[in-house]
């Protein structure tokens, strides 16, 4: 979740990036993030598209998360956000 932990905790929306598999963005480009299976504790590589930007409702979410990203690669997708919002 992009979100900042203060709104996660509130029964609102989160702002999430979106991921899809690697191998349906075989070209490595500025506005996303590449991640390894190890790197996410995911199944598959997965590739986050820091120009798609989506705000959605927790209930959409299981209750377990799927995965989990380590600090660093959360702040190199934060980092990518930025530059795709020109911040």
């Amino acid at each position: 979740m992009l979100s900042v932990d203060a709104i996660n905790q509130l029964p609102l929306v989160v702002t999430v990036v979106v991921g899809t598999k690697g191998t349906n963005i075989t070209k490595n480009y500025p506005t996303n993030v590449r991640c390894l299976p190890e790197e996410t504790r995911l199944l598959i590589e997965t590739v986050f598209l820091c120009f798609q930007i989506r705000s959605l409702d927790l209930k959409r979410f299981p209750s377990q998360p799927s995965g989990k990203l380590s600090d660093a690669k959360m702040q190199d997708i934060e980092t990518v956000v930025r530059y795709c919002l020109g911040l």
